[in-house]
């Protein structure tokens, strides 16, 4: 590896924007990747580092880009719940159909971990899928209520999805609806959303 890529790299794990600059100035490749291929931005989304993520925009990143994991920068917001990196990333134009190693788009790991402000915002700001289905058979409300606590977080992410047409009765791969995991795990509030959700949904 060039000694300006070791520098770029280096500066975006450390969210060091200036730095960033300086290394990109010397000639450092904008898409280097370290050992495990992850690029400065992938860093700087790691880092949660929004000020060098904004540079690396600047100069061309691409918020797509994947290492080893299957991780992207756009896809590491959804981990981090990230709202202002969110923001940072959309001018990129970044593929809101990526998938991770899971198969699952970045909406679903932040509905997993209640992350209530970046589910708002992604639905609201970007043609994200409510309803996409991972590779374990699992969308984003499945996630909220079968690896979510049942708290307030995690009754406003299934709020939020259910506003935003997520499909109540859309099932597990072993047939099982998010209101029964819900009932089965004791969650009475979010079962009284997706019953009232239910409720609400047109005859077909």
């Amino acid at each position: 590896m060039r000694e300006r890529d070791r520098r770029l790299l280096e500066a975006a794990r450390r969210g060091d924007a200036l730095e960033i600059r300086a290394a990109l100035r010397d000639g450092a490749a904008v898409e280097s990747r370290d050992e495990e291929l992850r690029s400065p931005l992938l860093l700087a989304a790691l880092g949660s580092h929004v000020e060098a993520a904004r540079v690396l925009v600047e100069a061309g990143a691409d918020p797509d880009a994947q290492d080893r994991r299957h991780d992207s920068p756009w896809l590491v917001t959804g981990v981090t719940g990230n709202v202002e990196m969110m923001r940072v990333l959309l001018p990129a134009g970044p593929d809101v159909t990526l998938r991770n190693r899971f198969g699952g788009t970045s909406v679903i790991p932040a509905s997993e971990r209640g992350h209530v402000s970046y589910v708002r915002a992604v639905l609201r700001e970007t043609a994200i899928d409510v309803d996409h289905v991972n590779d374990l058979g699992w969308t984003a409300l499945l996630e909220a209520v079968i690896l979510g606590d049942g708290g307030r977080p995690h009754q406003e992410v299934v709020e939020l999805l259910l506003a935003a047409g997520a499909d109540p009765d859309l099932a597990d791969a072993d047939g099982v609806p998010p209101l029964r995991h819900a009932e089965r795990r004791g969650f009475t509030e979010i079962a009284a959303l997706l019953s009232a959700a239910r409720a609400a949904s047109p005859v077909t």
